[in-house]
């Protein structure tokens, strides 16, 4: 029997990337799971069934609410990890996790959910953000972590793109070809049910942060005189609620999978203005029917049917979007063919590619 070996950068909060592993755990449970840090009270099943082994990492101060803050040391801590007797190493990265040393018969496959942006496509956003401490070590370990991110990237056997998009900052960046596996949808958990209702508002979901660009959803509603709802949280949730119009925009906060799926039900449609390397998000909303405007690129790309599915709109600028969403109004949209849609990223499909990938 293979011995198997779980890798994931971080395991303490449960987003995309979580999700994705938890499914990799539910299909290997004789696998060991290896992290960064771990916060058992926030991730319960199906990782808590699984021997959890952190690195020094996680007996850092703080590590278990933000890790990142120790990517420095994060490949000291990998090269220290010992992975001798396993045969198979599954890692999931966005953060610095596949640098790992392995034996020489061992297969390394790595699910890329994107090279890291804060050292490549990404950097600027990363930096302007930052405070003054956090550029200078920005500007002090972005070349040493660039060298490593390419020389680890050597080791995998295969890599595993989630999107095409994804797959094309791989070859940009590591010069590697990969294998496409569009990340599973909780389309089950995501579908219609008798007692939905539609309302009149849009929907924005996501963390309220400045690559997600949740100011443009927000301005073009309020220019246009439509509802928006904002389900998140996030740094510029302070500088938006100062300017948004309290008849028109409501902050609802972070929210559960219930009550997220509920705003899915009732929204008119889904705004995602953002780049996502894959973007779960317009996924679950589509599952239940809600067609989305989506700025015309990234991984909208490949969830998004223009025309059928949604709208697409050019330039990340508000005039932009209003016109999308003026277009988007004179549709009359298939709300079963949406849902067809959604339901060919069912969970099922993505396990049955990850079997064959492994296999």
């Amino acid at each position: 029997m293979k011995k198997i070996a779980l890798l994931h950068y971080w395991l303490t909060n449960m987003r995309g990337g979580e999700n994705v592993f938890a499914e990799f755990c539910k299909m290997f449970p004789e696998g060991d799971i290896f992290t960064h840090a771990w916060n058992p009270e926030r991730m319960g099943a199906p990782f808590n069934v699984h021997k959890v082994t952190e690195t020094f990492i996680g007996s850092l101060p703080g590590a278990r609410n933000n890790c990142q803050k120790y990517l420095p040391l994060m490949p000291l801590a990998l090269k220290r990890l010992d992975l001798s007797g396993y045969d198979l190493i599954l890692s999931s990265e966005s953060g610095p996790v596949k640098g790992v040393r392995k034996d020489a018969n061992a297969r390394h496959i790595c699910y890329c959910h994107t090279p890291m942006r804060y050292l490549w496509d990404m950097f600027d956003d990363y930096y302007r953000a930052a405070g003054p401490l956090e550029k200078m070590a920005m500007r002090l370990f972005r070349e040493p972590l660039r060298k490593y991110d390419l020389r680890s990237a050597e080791s995998v056997d295969l890599f595993i793109a989630n999107s095409r998009f994804v797959a094309e900052r791989i070859r940009r960046i590591y010069h590697r070809d990969s294998e496409v596996i569009y990340p599973p949808v909780d389309v089950d958990f995501y579908a219609p049910g008798a007692g939905d209702v539609r309302k009149d508002y849009y929907l924005f979901a996501g963390q309220l942060i400045s690559y997600k660009r949740p100011e443009l959803a927000m301005r073009a509603c309020m220019k246009m005189n439509r509802k928006l709802v904002m389900v998140g949280d996030g740094s510029m949730r302070a500088r938006l609620e100062a300017e948004a119009d309290p008849a028109l925009i409501t902050f609802a906060g972070r929210a559960e999978r219930e009550r997220l799926r509920q705003f899915y039900a009732e929204a008119r449609g889904l705004i995602f203005p953002g780049i996502e390397d894959f973007g779960i998000v317009p996924l679950e909303a589509q599952g239940l029917g809600t067609p989305v405007v989506a700025l015309g690129a990234g991984g909208a790309l490949e969830t998004v049917i223009d025309h059928r599915t949604g709208i697409f709109f050019p330039q990340a600028d508000v005039p932009s979007l209003c016109e999308a969403i003026e277009e988007f109004e004179k549709q009359n949209f298939d709300r079963e063919q949406i849902i067809r849609h959604a339901r060919t990223f069912h969970t099922d499909t993505f396990l049955d590619k990850i079997r064959k990938a492994v296999q």
